[in-house]
């Protein structure tokens, strides 16, 4: 909504006198808040801002309720479905909020604020010997305010959940400006409903999340890394149940990549070095990681047990004509070539424009089955399209993002894609959005998709909590019918 002059200007010096006026910025200043990192979204804010501390946000949510106007949370803004465009709203930054106020390693959690960059976390995590085990291609650009509120996924869901399995506590602020306190490090807490479970993938409609609590883990002391090769996924699922057999569930990682996605990335980095001397039907990344004295420390011959481990797995498969080829990580440098490969999915994908990104989740045993049809589906419904595809394997989630033919781009083309996806997504049980959230980008899917009366109970939960509708207006929920 715009508002006359007389009101702007009062909105403004509000927001300027609350935190002062290098924190707010308007015209010119606000542009690195005005579009999505991967260029897909752009849009004109009303002015950015960025508060130093709760209060602050506080602060400037009571101003936007006063005068009714949008108010857009922003982390990192490494988003895939639009979830921070914010035409004419204040946008909300986060990233002077970048403290962690503690590491207590023998409770094994951290206290920090909605700003912290990921891998930031990982680094002062890691100098005391614990890790948070949430990692994906963008930690160094992606805050955690963001995370928890699409909750976020990425490569060790198998091992570790997602991040709402990973969080204890947390702190937000409402619509209206009131400061909600649900700062525990409780492992277990029955007093009424979860609310942080609430504000956790809920992308900023139902307040603004300012701090966590969050468990640390362990710092694996070992890791063992291969690419292999496979005929068929019903094989991976083998491999992967055969390693979580062999090494008591230490299976941090089992990623799948395309051929069409290797494929790209041989042309994006054409001095990288092919792990196989062909292409294969699957090709699968799997880590496992450990911190057992029993699991890290070398034996006689100078071998890390868990090395060996995966390497006896490995081996016999291949005996059993399961697998087809495995080479088996002898370095941390090995170790990096093999994840630079999977971590460029998205600069993979986004090289080519337009993009539908599509992130599904299907039962372990179904993802071969969901592969096959939906190519057969694709073809009838776009002979041009092309499906290049990753997949967090051990968990189920796909990401299938299509690159439609030549000159395909009209919008109901992209929706008949996307519904096609959904129909056999369904069929096999699983979901349309699993861990990127729904933004702009999958409302439709929403509205045509999810349970009317879950939808029902969502708005009420919206409209108890924020009336006017100020918080990410116009994201996750689609419009009433």
């Amino acid at each position: 909504m715009s508002l006359p002059d007389t009101r702007l200007d009062g909105l403004l010096g509000g927001l300027r006198e609350a935190l002062g006026d290098a924190a707010v910025l308007t015209g010119p200043q606000a542009a690195p808040w005005s579009r999505d990192w991967a260029g897909q979204y752009r849009w004109t804010p009303l002015c950015a801002v960025r508060p130093a501390c709760t209060a602050e946000v506080s602060a400037v949510l009571r101003l936007a309720q006063e005068a009714g106007t949008p108010v857009v949370p922003v982390g990192g803004n490494t988003g895939l479905a639009g979830g921070t465009t914010g035409e004419g709203a204040i946008m909300l930054s986060l990233d002077r909020m970048a403290r962690i106020r503690e590491i207590r390693t023998d409770a094994r959690v951290a206290v920090v604020e909605a700003g912290v960059i990921l891998s930031d976390l990982h680094d002062a995590a890691e100098a005391e010997g614990l890790s948070f085990p949430m990692t994906f291609g963008a930690r160094g650009s992606a805050r955690l305010g963001g995370i928890l509120s699409t909750n976020a996924g990425g490569s060790n869901v198998l091992r570790y959940g997602n991040t709402r399995d990973l969080v204890l506590g947390l702190e937000a602020v409402l619509a209206d400006g009131r400061v909600v306190d649900l700062m525990s490090a409780l492992h277990k807490d029955n007093s009424g409903y979860s609310l942080k479970h609430l504000l956790i993938g809920a992308e900023g409609t139902l307040g603004v999340i300012t701090a966590a609590t969050l468990k640390l883990v362990p710092k694996p002391r070992a890791y063992a890394t291969a690419m292999v090769a496979l005929e068929t996924m019903e094989d991976a699922l083998t491999l992967l149940n055969h390693l979580q057999e062999a090494t008591g569930g230490l299976v941090e990682a089992f990623e799948y990549m395309s051929r069409v996605h290797l494929e790209a990335y041989a042309r994006h980095a054409p001095d990288a070095r092919p792990v196989f001397e062909a292409m294969h039907p699957v090709t699968v990344l799997v880590e496992v990681g450990a911190t057992a004295a029993r699991d890290v420390i070398p034996g006689a011959d100078g071998q890390v047990p868990l090395g060996g481990y995966l390497e006896t797995v490995l081996t016999g498969l291949l005996e059993d004509g399961i697998l087809r080829d495995a080479v088996i990580a002898q370095s941390d440098a090995q170790r990096a070539e093999m994840w630079a490969r999977r971590e460029a999915a998205a600069e993979l994908a986004l090289a080519r424009l337009p993009l539908i990104n599509n992130d599904i989740a299907v039962p372990l045993d179904q993802v071969g089955r969901f592969l096959a049809v939906m190519d057969d589906r694709l073809r009838q419904v776009d002979p041009e399209a092309l499906a290049i595809v990753v997949s967090h394997l051990g968990d189920g989630n796909i990401h299938y993002a299509v690159w439609p033919g030549e000159g395909r781009e009209a919008p109901d083309h992209i929706d008949a894609i996307m519904e096609a996806v959904e129909d056999e997504v369904l069929k096999l049980g699983g979901s349309f959005s699993a861990e990127h959230g729904i933004g702009v980008s999958k409302r439709p899917s929403m509205a045509r998709r999810k349970d009317p009366v879950a939808l029902d109970m969502m708005r009420a939960i919206k409209q108890a909590l924020d009336p006017r509708d100020i918080l990410n207006p116009g994201k996750l929920l689609p419009e009433p019918d």
